[in-house]
């Protein structure tokens, strides 16, 4: 039987709405308002909740018309239940209850983060019966060990402060570069030397090696920047941004490749599937796939397009959880903004 779900992302500033039907991604179309938090350095809550409330239709209309879908042929509803900033949540599942509602159609809460992963299998095929997944973004670095992706999720490790995006974009302020962060860094670290400058690589060393073999520290490795920039900047020393960039950029990509590739060998997995966003990152790309090759290991890293925030991969893990029989969230869901990555599915209260 044919299965078609509408996905609904709205966990920070960018409303995705996608239609997969039976796998197969049939129209993504995403509105953000990045642009309106430049000056501000940082995303701004409120701004992003009402640009989702204005958004929402808009993107809806033109998401079914490039399906070519109507909403009387979608059979189930998915949306992001967390994690994410309260407000954006709120209105990307209220407007998804309104939808199931209305349409009198199972609704499914997913886990934002995971679907970041599930995303792959729209441009890559069908997953392995097990793989490990690294998930990258402005809010989290983690590692999961994936069975089946609807039923069988279970996080290894996270970042116990700063994540990879996080860190990369209070680094580019510091450097002077342009918000967000990430992509000036990638840029300009190509400019660079990655050996000029070796910055700390945390929990990688001593007991941390072994306590914490999947966790991740990026506080400490972002000091470490500050105190190099402000004493030269003491000294009336000019400052090498593009070689800072460089080996901040390897630091903290040498350790992300380096505990993912670990856990695939620990549990004896041939397949590292990469999300988030990331994991648009130039060097963590090359980086991930020069290891793997060396290791055996395949890696499956999806579109540009698809590293950021979407509709597709929400769409995606619903059509994942409606197929393998998961019970529907049901309306009564809430929005839970701390998500715990070993749960897949919103279930109601």
């Amino acid at each position: 039987m044919s299965i078609t779900i509408l996905g609904i992302e709205t966990s920070c500033d960018e409303t995705g709405i996608a239609v997969v039907r039976d796998g197969e991604l049939l129209a993504d179309v995403t509105a953000t308002s990045m642009d309106e938090y430049a000056r501000y350095g940082g995303i701004i809550p409120e701004i992003a909740s009402r640009a989702h409330l204005q958004t929402m239709v808009p993107t809806l209309d033109a998401a079914l018309d490039k399906a070519g879908v109507t909403l009387g042929e979608i059979d189930a509803v998915a949306v992001t239940a967390g994690p994410g900033l309260i407000g954006s949540l709120t209105v990307g599942v209220s407007a998804a209850k309104a939808l199931a509602l209305a349409l009198d159609k199972p609704l499914y809460g997913i886990n934002h983060i995971i679907g970041h992963l599930c995303v792959d299998e729209l441009v890559d095929g069908p997953f392995p019966d097990h793989f490990i997944g690294l998930v990258v973004s402005g809010g989290h670095s983690s590692i999961l060990r994936v069975g089946n992706i609807a039923t069988d999720v279970e996080e290894l490790g996270g970042t116990l402060d700063d994540a990879a995006g996080e860190a990369f974009d209070k680094v580019g302020r510091l450097l002077g570069l342009p918000y967000p962060g990430g992509p000036h860094i990638d840029r300009l670290s190509k400019e660079g030397d990655r050996e000029a400058i070796r910055f700390p690589r945390g929990l990688t060393a001593g007991k941390d090696k072994v306590r914490h073999a999947y966790d991740f520290s990026f506080s400490g490795l972002k000091t470490a920047v500050a105190r190099y920039v402000e004493g030269l900047e003491s000294r009336g020393e000019e400052v090498p941004t593009a070689d800072v960039a460089a080996g901040f950029s390897e630091a903290i990509n040498d350790v992300l490749t380096m505990k993912a590739l670990n856990a695939c060998e620990t549990f004896g997995y041939d397949t590292l599937v990469v999300g988030g966003g990331f994991s648009a990152n130039s060097r963590l790309r090359e980086l991930a796939a020069e290891r793997a090759a060396e290791r055996g290991i395949t890696v499956r890293i999806p579109p540009i397009r698809y590293c950021t925030d979407n509709g597709a991969m929400v769409a995606s893990l619903g059509w994942e959880l409606v197929r393998n029989g998961v019970e529907p969230s049901g309306l009564g869901i809430t929005v839970d903004t701390g998500m715990d990555l070993n749960k897949i599915v919103m279930t109601a209260v």
